[in-house]
């Protein structure tokens, strides 16, 4: 089979503090390549961000191409076998190789889900040419999904890749270049730069492979962009077609028990007052139906918080976020509307123009210097600072999968609107 087209999918071969499967993937591409054969596609792949034996950002790469598989098997073999962090007690890669694009359903499981090793293994058994799994084989699962990925929505990044020996040196890469890139090619790259930071966010602080990353929406925009970045030079560079930014992780609240781990779309209205906690968190109970659940933005999501401060009883909203320890941690939201908000409070005395304190459960107001009594509170009209849409975490704290608001404004799902709300909810 010297001329046949195939899929090769790679995963797990990373450990928290260093090496990269995006950079396996490139070097296998270059390799192939080299040797005659046809790269067609390079996906870079994300899978569920929640699940807890992930290495970093929980990615896949698979290659379209055409030409030897067996070759391909043993070059990509051979890669793991001398790069992959095998010491690391939580990288176990996985390698797939398939003559036709598996179905689907698999690639969905594991972004919006948890899939387990013995079901990667069953899959690969009816539709794999070869597969290998290393140690316990847990890249299966991304691989087997990478090769059966689809993209009804889809980004692309360039990745820049470090040469050999500059791995454990600071990386050179010019922020301020950063920056004017992103500025001059927004909306169709994003991600660069962190205006609440004041710095990238597109270079890795891991001695990992990887020199920058840049994201946008077509090959055209990210290569515009990385010819405005002044850094050290790259030793390997690859575009990558991928479904980062594009909410595919998300599940739509259907009305069932939440599941740990998974990464949801919810409307309800805020059920209280949002709180900041200990670290800065922020914190508001939210009702869905019968039903509450609580609902956080985390000290990195910085400026996100104040937004967050600013809901109040009643408002009507859509949140997107993991639900992790019975808590949503939220990613984004969609306020449907923010109507002036009226709170009462004590009135004050007419008499001593001090303010009253209560008399008691549905007993109303009493003055305590004067003895004069009322029923009727002080009602308060607070302006809001928020109005109706979209808002979202800084780029700092974004996870590879959500969608940005800089890909332009996309409306709530038909389901989640205030006209199409279900009965009893």
């Amino acid at each position: 089979m010297t001329n046949t087209w195939f899929l090769i999918g790679l995963d797990d071969t990373d450990a928290p503090d260093g090496m990269c499967t995006t950079w396996l993937g490139a070097v296998l591409a270059t390799i192939l390549e080299k040797s005659g054969m046809k790269v067609f596609s390079s996906r870079l792949v994300r899978l569920n961000p929640t699940v807890p034996y992930k290495t970093r950002g929980n990615a896949a790469i698979s290659l379209c191409v055409r030409g030897d598989p067996d070759y391909a098997f043993s070059i990509a073999s051979g890669l793991v076998e001398k790069f992959a962090a095998l010491s690391c007690e939580n990288t176990h890669p996985g390698i797939v190789v398939g003559l036709q694009k598996p179905p689907a359903d698999f690639y969905w499981k594991a972004v919006q889900s948890h899939c387990r090793i013995d079901e990667a293994r069953d899959f690969l058994a009816r539709y794999a040419l070869r597969f290998l799994g290393y140690k316990l084989g847990r890249g299966l699962i991304g691989a087997t999904a990478a090769v059966c990925s689809e993209f009804p929505d889809f980004t692309w990044e360039y990745l820049a890749y470090r040469h050999p020996g500059r791995l454990y040196t600071p990386r050179q890469v010019d922020a301020e270049s950063l920056r004017l890139s992103e500025e001059q090619t927004s909306p169709h790259t994003w991600d660069t730069w962190d205006t609440d930071m004041k710095g990238p966010v597109c270079v890795p602080h891991t001695p990992d492979p990887v020199l920058f990353g840049i994201r946008g929406d077509s090959p055209f925009s990210v290569a515009h962009a990385v010819s405005m970045v002044r850094s050290e030079g790259a030793d390997l560079a690859r575009i990558w077609k991928t479904n980062q930014g594009t909410d595919a992780h998300l599940v739509f609240y259907a009305g069932s028990l939440l599941t740990e781990g998974i990464s949801y779309l919810i409307r309800g209205r805020v059920h209280g007052t949002p709180k900041t906690g200990k670290g800065g968190h922020v914190i508001f109970p939210l009702k869905i139906c019968d039903h509450q659940i609580h609902c956080m933005a985390f000290e990195p999501t910085k400026k996100f918080r104040d937004i967050v401060r600013s809901l109040r009883p009643g408002d009507e909203i859509l949140v997107a976020g993991s639900y992790l320890k019975n808590t949503l941690n939220l990613e984004k939201m969609y306020v449907f509307s923010a109507e002036p908000y009226i709170s009462v409070r004590a009135p004050i005395c007419p008499a001593c123009q001090k303010r009253m304190t209560s008399a008691g459960s549905g007993k109303g107001y009493k003055c305590r210097r004067c003895g004069n009594r009322t029923t009727n509170p002080e009602h308060i009209i607070e302006k809001r600072t928020i109005s109706s849409g979209w808002y979202e975490v800084p780029p700092g704290a974004r996870r590879h999968l959500s969608r940005p608001i800089v890909r332009g404004y996309v409306e709530p799902h038909p389901s989640y609107l205030p006209s199409s709300r279900k009965k009893g909810c």
